[in-house]
């Protein structure tokens, strides 16, 4: 993945839920080893964003493209979605879950094992993840990223349920991954350990 190769573009974006306006004529770009935190008050559309990114909410208007991305691949097809849901099943263990994840998603990136170890749940990968706490399981959420390569990653309040080591593990992966060429998208209320992060404000007028 070069550097700079590889740039994430909206334009003129509009998002109607439930027959409300949640925004319009939004535009931005986030280039190779960039990340965009996109902030703004509860209800102004920054989960709303991410899900259009990722082809789960359709865009009213507006055109989203992954320039230099793999032409074979759709945009939602080249990214992880950490979501507010960590969709993991509870009857699986932990190396279950994350076994899965792996294969469904193309196994090119570290081993479950090994993406256990990074988040620090190498220790409790044999226990149901029913069993696990909410920072676990944001935890175990994160492992996904690492598993399988995509050059996208967006993270929808990413820092929820972590304590503070878990929170400067997140961000040293973050780092990682955009020094690596990545590009992230995430929805904040907060700081996440992203320092030179552009920001993107919703629901506020320019």
């Amino acid at each position: 993945m070069a550097a700079g190769a590889i740039r994430l573009e909206g334009e003129n974006l509009t998002c109607v839920r439930g027959g409300r306006e949640v925004f319009a004529g939004l535009g931005f770009s986030v280039r190779a080893g960039e990340a965009l935190v996109v902030a703004g008050r509860n209800g102004a559309g920054k989960s709303s964003l991410l899900r259009m990114i990722a082809g789960l909410v359709r865009a009213a208007s507006g055109r989203l493209a992954l320039a230099g991305g793999d032409p074979e691949r759709t945009l939602p097809e080249q990214l992880h979605y950490l979501g507010h849901q960590d969709a993991l099943k509870s009857s699986l263990t932990v190396i279950e879950n994350l076994t899965f994840w792996a294969r469904y998603l193309g196994d090119d990136g570290q081993g479950p094992e090994a993406a256990l170890e990074t988040v620090g749940l190498d220790a409790v990968a044999d226990l149901p993840s029913g069993y696990l706490s909410a920072g676990q399981r944001r935890r175990l959420s994160i492992a996904r990223l690492l598993v399988a390569k995509r050059p996208l990653w967006l993270l929808d309040e990413p820092t929820t349920a972590l304590d503070r080591a878990a929170q400067d593990m997140l961000a040293g992966l973050m780092k990682a991954h955009l020094s690596g060429g990545g590009l992230i998208v995430a929805a904040a209320h907060g700081p996440i350990g992203l320092e030179r992060a552009k920001e993107l404000r919703l629901g506020e007028s320019v």
